[in-house]
């Protein structure tokens, strides 16, 4: 064996080497990355249930001043038209809070949806590193036939 051949094999084996690493490192980054998206999506229905917490705090502060405002007038709570306003009222807190809560899951499948993609792009790259390690593999056969054979 020729210094030239032990020189071509040993490239030939440090790059695939390295194209390994590198399918490696790219898919960890892309794990990383869908696991941080996943994190978002976690934190998208922790804000909503904050979301409705605090709609249901204004609610009942709008709730107890229209109450005071329909005593002021000399209605009768529960009755009539308090009784309508105070239905109403309640019907639309009741989508509002569905509202908040949909938004928060179509965020929330958002991000999920991202992280597996993620994913998805991850084991692509550690693929395309693997067709690059056979490649390399190839073509470093390729050198050492030609080499050795005296054609080049």
């Amino acid at each position: 064996m020729s210094w030239q051949t032990a020189v071509i094999g040993a490239i030939g084996l440090a790059s695939y080497k390295q194209t390994g690493a590198i399918g490696e490192y790219n898919k960890g980054v892309a794990e990383r990355e869908a696991k941080v998206l996943e994190n978002q999506a976690d934190a998208i229905e922790k804000k909503k249930e904050f979301d409705i917490a605090q709609f249901d705090k204004q609610f009942q502060k709008v709730e107890g001043q229209t109450k005071v405002a329909l005593a002021k007038s000399g209605v009768v709570e529960g009755t009539g038209t308090a009784y309508r306003i105070e239905m109403a009222n309640a019907m639309e807190a009741e989508l509002q809070k569905q509202l908040i809560a949909y938004n928060a899951k179509v965020a929330a499948d958002k991000k999920l949806e991202e992280a597996k993609f993620a994913i998805i792009r991850g084991n692509i790259a550690q693929q395309n590193a693997k067709l690059a390690q056979i490649n390399t593999i190839a073509q470093t056969g390729t050198s050492l036939l030609t080499m050795n054979t005296g054609t080049a």
